[in-house]
């Protein structure tokens, strides 16, 4: 048992932030090799962060008591975008309060009435994909999930309100995505000038978000929207959600369906231009009304390979916690490592090979696949990301044929790690017949 912190680089605080903010995965990485499954980083301006991907970790990390580790002060970089009272940076009853309220929208019977609005919006863009030419898909992913979830959460259709909408709401998204606004995901940094400074950039947004919540709060109407639903929600004590919960709630449904989804089907399609013989047979399967498991378990593994988010929600101590063999104390901010974790090769045979039947039988594990994280602070919207996501795939496989243009890299964008090359690739039209279903397994990346 240690009272102390696991070791670290002792590379200056400067040039464990460059590599912190230029080479992310690299980083955890070569640190990983040195250090082992638990390492402390000291970046610029912030506290002693703890890096931690040894399962039995992140088990207890990720169960935490919510009084013991504070996920939400772990996500206060964000706060200046999507408000002090988003499920994402709340702790402890709060927390539990405000996802209560958030959960139906994105749930059952909410998210059976979306699926033909996605799949419809998703066979026309797809359509329009230009073929024969290098193509940057990630611009258009963008496009297109900011496009879904603005119908989904205000019901809004094509027009002139919703194309104001979207402007407002592409810059004040612009505002984050920079490769040095990671330095500002540290915890320690999250209120300081730099931060602040981005509210000037919400302004339209928050003025349009609110005059809809205002129109339609008057209307008195019932709708299927994500903003209908959460007008007609109470809380525990019977009151409704007052506006302020309403722009962040609203916000944050943005934001997390936004660039997250778009980033990782970015990988899906770079990943895939690689393995054209497997992209080539899971189209046709699906072209045949087939493959629809060999799906779901190619964007499983898409997203163990290439997770857009590095690390589930990090956790600032609140209490003396003891994880393993070490007392960290108050103040410190851990990092249960998603990215390592779902690279070790004790979990995952040949962690850095395509192999999507790793789960066609076996499901991913609870807290060894964390994209949409674990526990009480699994992302709201996970089942939401998952079909559009599902959605998207299918109507692309089932047209096309994907070819790279050169070597994607690991990339910052804001907190996000995205495709250096903006996932640009040649589509064509996919042939009649492709690969033969029994060889689709037969890949490596």
């Amino acid at each position: 048992m240690s009272d102390g912190l696991p070791d670290g680089p002792a590379l200056p605080a400067t040039l464990q932030t460059i590599g912190w903010v230029t080479r992310p995965t690299a980083l955890l990485e070569r640190c990983r090799r040195r250090y082992g499954s638990r390492f402390t980083l000291r970046l610029l301006g912030a506290g002693p962060i703890v890096v931690l991907s040894d399962p039995r970790d992140l088990r207890e990390v990720l169960t935490a008591p919510p009084d013991v580790l504070h996920p939400g002060e772990g996500a206060k970089v964000i706060e200046p975008v999507v408000g002090p009272s988003s499920v994402i940076v709340l702790d402890e009853d709060r927390h539990l309060e405000q996802r209560r309220l958030m959960l139906p929208p994105f749930h059952g019977e909410a998210l059976r009435r979306a699926t033909g609005l996605i799949e419809d919006f998703c066979e026309r863009e797809v359509e329009s994909w230009p073929v024969g030419e290098p193509v940057a898909l990630h611009p258009r992913l963008q496009r297109v999930t900011l496009e879904i979830i603005l119908r989904v959460v205000f019901g809004l259709e094509a027009g002139e309100e919703l194309a104001e909408l979207k402007e407002a709401l592409t810059v004040m998204l612009e505002s984050g995505t920079g490769p040095w606004a990671a330095f500002l995901s540290l915890p320690a940094l999250a209120s300081t000038p730099p931060a602040r400074r981005r509210d000037a950039r919400l302004a339209d947004a928050d003025r349009l978000v609110l005059e809809l919540v205002d129109r339609r709060r008057a209307e008195g109407r019932d709708g299927e929207d994500v903003l209908s639903l959460l007008l007609a929600a109470r809380h525990e004590d019977g009151s409704p959600m007052s506006d302020g919960e309403l722009r962040d709630e609203l916000v944050t449904a943005l934001v997390a369906g936004h660039e997250t989804t778009a980033s990782q089907l970015a990988w899906a399609f770079s990943m895939l231009a690689e393995a054209p013989d497997f992209a080539a047979g899971l189209g046709e399967e699906l072209e045949g009304g087939r493959g629809e498991e060999l799906l779901t378990s190619t964007l499983q593994e898409l997203m163990r390979m290439r997770p857009v988010l590095p690390n589930a929600e990090p956790r600032v101590v609140a209490k003396p916690v003891r994880i393993g063999p070490f007392l960290y104390p108050r103040g410190t901010t851990l990092f249960p490592s998603s990215y390592l974790i779902q690279h070790d090769p004790e979990i995952y045979p040949e962690p850095y090979r395509f192999r999507p039947e790793r789960f066609v039988e076996t499901p991913p594990g609870t807290y060894t696949w964390l994209p949409f994280g674990a526990g009480r602070r699994r992302c709201v919207g996970a089942s939401f990301a998952m079909l559009e996501m599902q959605t998207l795939m299918r109507a692309a496989l089932r047209r096309f044929a994907i070819a790279p243009t050169g070597v994607e890299r690991a990339a910052r964008r804001g907190i996000t790690i995205t495709p250096s090359r903006q996932a640009t690739v040649v589509l064509s039209r996919r042939a009649a017949r492709g690969v033969p279903a029994a060889s689709r397994l037969a890949v490596a990346a």
